[in-house]
């Protein structure tokens, strides 16, 4: 057997001539496949091919809770190019040895307590059978696709084989992972058991096995399992046969294929509206593939990678991921001896959809909130809103209902401020007025423990101008949320002016531990998302006033790859919270932002936008899809000044002026990248690469662009000039700064070249 010093597997052997072969990466949280480890794993494969004497084999992992996270990006797909064969070297690596794995002269059990993702899955798949912890940390999953690439180590040959052709298509186009109740639900796992089980029951599964393939040998006439409709193998306990039928066609009939794939096509393109290529290329593998054996279905995946490897869209999404990594790492300051206090209990103060979102997200993790209200009507509403969210979570399968009541316990509502008095971290989460704001700081200021920290969830007012309120300004921060607060990623850490870092560490900290990216940015009116986002959503609004439609508006800003245009994000937002939030940010950057005049004229008219029932668009009651609305064309008229349009209009299509999409979506994002440059050299933003996380985590801008900063990289600083050119004219907020023309001048980009 190989050397088991440092090794990261180590050989066990029981009694019964079982052998069970450990995963146990030394030094590491997780089990993860780097270059080492497969080539390690290679030699175990190699020997145990040998071992003639064993009855079975279980893959398991030394770690509880962990089972095996997939691939080393790092490792396996960067280091590839510094290595002979680069990336096509490790797929087919991995599909060796995993061919090798399912070769091997005794069944094989992969015992799966915890994440099974990636090709922590495709070994498992190349074992006769899986067993699934009920552990709440198992999750299992082909994940490839999210990061623009697909599963390579024979994830679209023998997952279709083992769930069927839909089950499949489903788990490896969307990347979602299951459970260990579902795996066993949909034949991917052959039981799910409590984790304490698990690697007896897994010995257990292989002496069942081995009996019945004894039985089956002894048959007069064994007759093969049939293959269930849609391509699952649905197989007996015999390993021998099973391996027969894993090797051969799924066989789907002509019409059981055109069916399924034309469905999974419209499916996955209406998802990623064609700008993620690897959901559609695994989906073209996989149907060009099940009707053919497997290894020669091996080959057409090995051949589909390699080109996805490389490309743009997947270059970008593990940038991402690897940025998201860091973060996860990062304390938020800078001095390594600052070591964040463990925050126990918060006070939110504000019930509203912020704050009982921000309750919500911190009892789900097990932080207790004491919630307060100014009356006791508004607390019902918060605590209601609150209960809503919880039961939202049942319906969808995510908790079950002792769950919620335990979760829901975890809340002291209340109407005594004085109540916040014990808590470590006390969160503002009243309406985005400055006076009402300061009132409640000196309250608090009075209130709270000398060592606890106030916050506030202000989305654009100066966190040091608030911290002016407060005796202590350097335990005063800003911790802003984005709606729906319980969902959203990501959470904006200002440090003001006098905030310590012991403050900022331990804010950061809190985010994390309720499951949230926190980032930290630079205090300045509208920080930095707020900051940045105005000039588009300002834009938009000067485009409707110039009479383009709104429904082109949007479909500019969805084309580029937006999750939803910039007047439908107006109508979700709301116009009086994007008309108080355009203020602040327009008061301070006053030369380049200013305030449209069709904002203030529709929270005049009561059109709120959702939650009033119209904006710019018409919603029924409760509803969210809006629709075009002739009152609302009216009301632009007399906006712009001009007669009233016909009942035949199209909303927004007064007078009509002609913009291509291009030219819309020029208006829309240059404006923006101009921002982003001015908070980049005051200092807002920490990197380029926390500019562009914080855009992509908490606006939604388009993750295969890499962000703001990468989508500008890849078209050049002096091309973006010449982009500029026509629209400069428009004023300032077209006028190119000095950090872009510096940028063209010298040739640089701003990211470093890789």
């Amino acid at each position: 057997m190989p050397a088991e010093s440092s090794a990261v597997f180590r050989f066990e052997e029981r009694p019964n001539k079982i052998g069970i072969l450990i995963f146990d990466s030394p030094g590491q949280k997780v089990n993860t496949f780097t270059h080492a480890a497969l080539h390690q794993l290679d030699e175990w494969v190699n020997k145990l091919a040998a071992r003639t004497d064993l009855r079975g084999l279980v893959l398991a992992s030394g770690k509880p809770g962990t089972f095996i996270a997939g691939a080393d990006l790092e490792d396996l797909l960067l280091g590839a190019a510094k290595r002979t064969g680069g990336g096509d070297e490790v797929t087919q690596l991995g599909q060796d040895i995993f061919n090798r794995i399912s070769e091997l002269p005794y069944a094989t059990v992969a015992a799966i307590d915890g994440a099974a993702m990636g090709g922590g899955l495709e070994i498992s798949l190349a074992c006769d059978f899986r067993l699934a912890s009920t552990g709440k940390s198992t999750s299992i999953g082909l994940p490839e696709t999210k990061i623009g690439i697909i599963p390579g180590w024979g994830g679209t040959q023998r997952l279709p084989r083992v769930v069927g052709v839909s089950q499949a298509v489903e788990m490896i186009t969307t990347g979602e992972p299951v459970d260990g109740k579902k795996a066993f639900e949909i034949g991917l796992a052959f039981d799910a058991v409590s984790p304490e089980r698990l690697l007896d029951d897994a010995v257990r599964l292989i002496e069942l096995a081995n009996a019945a393939t004894v039985e089956t040998a002894n048959a007069a006439s064994p007759q093969p399992s049939p293959t269930a409709a849609g391509g699952r193998v649905s197989g007996p306990l015999d390993w021998r046969a099973n391996r027969k039928r894993m090797q051969q066609p799924i066989g789907l009939t002509e019409d059981q294929g055109n069916f399924i794939f034309a469905v999974a096509h419209a499916m996955t393109l209406a998802k990623t509206e064609g700008h993620y290529p690897a959901p559609l290329a695994a989906l073209d593998v996989i149907r060009k593939t099940v009707n053919v054996p497997l290894a020669e279905g091996l080959k057409v995946e090995a051949a589909a990678i390699a080109p996805l490897v490389t490309s743009g869209v997947a270059v970008n999404l593990i940038r991402i991921f690897f940025a998201t990594r860091r973060l996860a790492k990062d304390t938020g300051v800078d001095n390594a001896n600052v070591k964040p206090r463990e925050i126990k209990r918060v006070g939110v103060v504000g019930g509203g959809l912020m704050g009982s979102g921000i309750t919500t997200a911190m009892i789900r993790r097990g932080v207790a909130v004491t919630l307060v209200e100014a009356n006791d009507d508004l607390l019902q509403k918060g605590v209601g809103r609150v209960r809503g969210n919880m039961e939202g979570r049942v319906k969808a399968g995510r908790m079950k209902p002792a769950e919620m009541l335990d979760t829901l316990g975890r809340v002291t509502p209340t109407v005594n401020m004085t109540l916040v008095g014990d808590c470590d971290f006390v969160l503002e989460a009243i309406t985005e007025n400055e006076q009402a704001k300061n009132e409640l700081y000196r309250k608090l200021d009075a209130i709270v423990s000398k060592d606890a920290i106030i916050a506030s969830n202000t989305s654009t007012i100066p966190i040091s101008r608030l911290a002016e309120n407060v005796s202590r300004p350097e335990r005063f921060v800003g911790m802003h949320y984005f709606n729906p607060a319980d969902r959203m990623q990501l959470v904006e850490v200002i440090r003001g002016a006098k905030s310590s870092d012991e403050t900022v560490a331990a804010t950061v900290a809190l985010a994390k531990k309720i499951g949230k990216t926190p980032i930290v940015v630079k205090d300045c009116p509208g920080f930095l998302v707020n900051r940045i986002l105005m000039p588009y959503m300002n834009e938009a609004l000067l485009l409707v006033e110039e009479g383009i439609p709104l429904a082109e508006i949007d479909k500019a800003a969805k084309k580029f790859g937006m999750p939803m245009g910039p007047i439908t994000l107006h109508d979700v937002v709301g116009m009086d919270t994007a008309l108080f939030a355009g203020r602040v940010v327009a008061a301070a950057y006053a030369d380049r932002m200013f305030e449209p005049k069709i904002l203030a004229a529709l929270v005049e008219a009561g059109r709120l936008g959702q939650k009033s029932g119209a904006g710019f668009y018409a919603y029924s009651k409760g509803g969210t899809k809006g629709k075009p609305d002739p009152a609302f064309d009216a009301l632009l008229a007399k906006v712009r000044g001009i007669d009233a349009p016909s009942s035949g209009a199209t909303s927004g299509a007064t007078t009509l002026m002609v913009l291509t999409i291009q030219e819309i979506t020029d208006r829309l994002f240059l404006p923006m990248l101009l921002e982003a440059t001015r908070a980049l050299v005051e200092g807002i933003a920490r990197s380029p690469e926390d500019l562009d996380m914080s855009l992509i985590l908490g606006l939604g801008f388009p993750a295969f662009r890499g962000g703001l900063l990468r989508w500008a990289d890849s078209l050049g600083a002096v091309k973006i000039l010449s982009m500029l050119s026509p629209y400069e004219e428009l004023g300032k907020r077209f006028e190119p700064s000095e950090m872009l023309r510096e940028l063209a001048r010298t040739g640089k980009t701003f990211y470093p070249a890789s």
